[in-house]
């Protein structure tokens, strides 16, 4: 194992600290780049400092440039050369690790879960004598230790549990503990946060006795699943039953009836400890125009200055990376990151059609391209939660810059006819395809734009303003969606079924009517929709063990074409109009930018090589070995 000694938070230390002198003996003090660690913990402001620092190991929550969706079926990653590929086609190795975002990496976690060991092994020695300003550090220090820890599990499945602080020259070769081992750990962890943090008022962006709780919820929920059933897993996957050392993934053995109650009772403790959430208390479903600036709002959290917002939607975040303007920090590259090219944007995780398919008719029933009403007008009568996600071509969206011919500030991901100046007929790629005039080598691939988590304020052009949206890594639909998913696994399907159609109704959606396993299908395509983007999809697909019907297919793209109607024509500027065209929607295939399959290996990831030859005693995961 590697530990990683670095000066971990100084910044956010010197933050808390003012330097004020009248005279030269401030020359005799010791540089402040040289705090020694036992002023530290003398310290109130000095110890908050150290905390404060350990939420650096958050880093942007999932606002990287790579986003997660892109290794799932509801986006691909626009631009070559980024090493997911050898993520999603299967050929990670213990010497080719492909893409790993900091959120995860290996080696980061850890540097994280030592930083908190430290606050938590001093601060029970601490002699600054604010005894309530110790208890809230520390409960602090206990959820983030658990947090990072929940992401190693959720990755790489069990690790070695470390809990003290490593020093110089000591043997740093420790084994794997069991999956239960972790998971009582963090359980562990997470309820000492949750009784340090009781009462306590917690500014936005810091763990909090909720947060605690609703994290403990999805570490059972992963824990009852069947991917760490060990029984279930081995019936499903040959990889998985060939591996020695089954207690390192799940439970060999047991109740899972009790693993199953055990995440219903956190759920519901979550829950009833939140503010109910937003708008989670309806009996009917809300208009499709209202739904649409529902979830909009979600995603926003009541940081855009939109005013077709509702800000009251902050009360879905529970724990979230928030950002500063003032300190020139932000997700201030989302727009960037993945806006169309027409606005100069890089269109880096765009939706695939796999995603976009999966959203219901309004009528609540399955959209089908087999179905001609459908093919005819895809994005018509649709969930209104797509409009809030996805920009499809046509999709109305912000003005576009002033070299752009385009005053209905429309989405063109399409092929159009055109008369040009001399009244000849020509066909015109759209201003955000990768035939465009703007960028072209930015442009999408699938013919789809991420709009979820994009600051829909018109007055914000992504390509240069920061946007200040907050990243979720809890909010409380997902805590209920725990529950109901727990619920439907011991039979409680009227309880799940309330509580399904309130997340429905908030979306305009109308109510499911469904029992047993259409029940269940309901509930993970609902979580599907609702959570996209959220960095769900990965381990929903991995946990319910149905990855290789989904994350292993082909990409699915979308061709348009616009021809014009008999009698009818347009010159530029090109705006959608369906009274002059007759517009042709394809799905196709689409394996030459990524060929994606799927092993089962790629249940877990791998250790590095390096990682595996420094520490004699970690067994490498299942797969991976050859």
């Amino acid at each position: 194992m590697k530990f990683k000694y670095k000066k971990i938070a100084l910044t956010a230390v010197l933050g808390t600290i003012g330097l004020v002198s009248c005279n030269t003996d401030f020359l005799d003090v010791t540089p402040p780049t040289e705090i020694p660690s036992t002023e530290v913990w003398k310290d109130g402001a000095l110890a908050e400092g150290f905390v404060t620092g350990i939420y650096a190991g958050l880093q942007q929550g999932g606002f990287s440039e790579q986003m997660l969706a892109s290794l799932t079926d509801e986006a691909v990653f626009t631009h070559t050369g980024r090493n997911i590929n050898t993520v999603n086609e299967g050929s990670l190795s213990p010497s080719n690790l492909g893409w790993v975002d900091a959120t995860y990496g290996w080696g980061n976690m850890y540097t994280w879960i030592r930083a908190s060991n430290m606050a938590i092994q001093n601060l029970g020695v601490a002699t600054f004598t604010n005894d309530v300003l110790k208890a809230r550090l520390k409960g602090e220090a206990y959820f983030l230790r658990a947090y990072y820890y929940q992401q190693l599990l959720r990755y790489y499945g069990s690790v070695p549990l470390i809990k003290k602080v490593y020093v110089l020259n000591e043997d740093y070769s420790v084994a794997r503990n069991t999956y239960d081992e972790c998971v009582k750990s963090i359980v562990s962890d997470l309820d000492s946060a949750a009784l340090l943090l009781d009462g306590k008022s917690m500014e936005k962006g810091r763990a909090s006795k909720i947060a605690a709780l609703s994290l403990k919820s999805r570490v059972l929920l992963y824990a009852a699943s069947d991917l760490h059933d060990m029984p279930t897993a081995k019936a499903k996957s040959t990889v998985l039953s060939a591996f020695p050392k089954p207690e390192f993934l799940g439970y060999v053995s047991g109740d899972r009836v009790a693993r199953w109650t055990a995440a219903q009772n956190a759920a519901k403790a979550a829950m009833d400890a939140g503010n109910g959430g937003y708008k989670l208390n309806l009996t009917a479903p809300v208009t499709p125009a209202e739904g649409t600036i529902n979830h909009v709002s979600v995603a926003m959290s009541g940081a855009s200055a939109d005013k077709t917002l509702d800000a009251a939607a902050a009360s879905e975040m529970i724990f979230g990376k928030f950002f500063i303007p003032s300190l020139g920090e932000g997700a201030r590259q989302t727009g960037l990151n993945n806006g169309p090219n027409g606005y100069h944007n890089w269109a880096g995780n765009t939706p695939i059609g796999l995603l976009v398919d999966d959203y219901e008719m309004m009528d609540g029933t399955p959209f089908k391209w087999t179905n001609p009403v459908h093919k005819a007008a895809p994005y018509v009568a649709r969930d209104p939660r797509l409009y809030a996600t996805v920009m499809y071509d046509g999709a109305p969206w912000k003005p576009r810059p002033s070299d752009a011919k385009d005053p209905a500030n429309q989405i063109q991901t399409g092929a159009y006819d055109l008369l040009d100046d001399k009244g000849a007929l020509i066909n015109r790629k759209g201003l955000d395809t990768r035939s465009s005039s703007i960028e072209d080598w930015n442009g999408s691939r699938t013919g789809y734009y991420m709009r979820k988590f994009i600051d829909p304020n018109p007055v914000l052009y992504d390509n240069t303003d920061r946007q200040n949206i907050p990243w979720p890594f809890l909010r409380y639909t997902e805590i209920v969606f725990n529950y109901i998913e727990a619920s439907i696994e011991l039979g409680k399907e009227a309880e799940a079924l309330a509580w399904l159609n309130k997340i429905r109704f908030r979306a305009g959606m109308p109510a499911v009517k469904a029992t047993g396993a259409e029940l269940k299908e309901a509930y993970r395509r609902e979580r599907r929709i609702e959570m996209a983007y959220e960095e769900q999809r990965y381990h929903d697909a991995r946990r319910w063990m149905i990855a290789p019907a989904t994350l292993g297919r082909p990409l699915t793209y979308i061709n348009v074409l616009a021809k014009f109607k008999p009698g009818k024509s347009m010159k530029e500027p090109y705006h959608y109009d369906t009274t002059v065209y007759d517009y042709t929607y394809t799905s196709v295939e689409e394996k030459s930018h990524e060929n994606r399959t799927w092993v089962d290996k790629m249940y877990y990831r791998p250790f590095s090589r390096d990682e595996i030859n420094r520490n004699s005693l970690l067994v490498q995961n299942p797969g991976y070995d050859k």
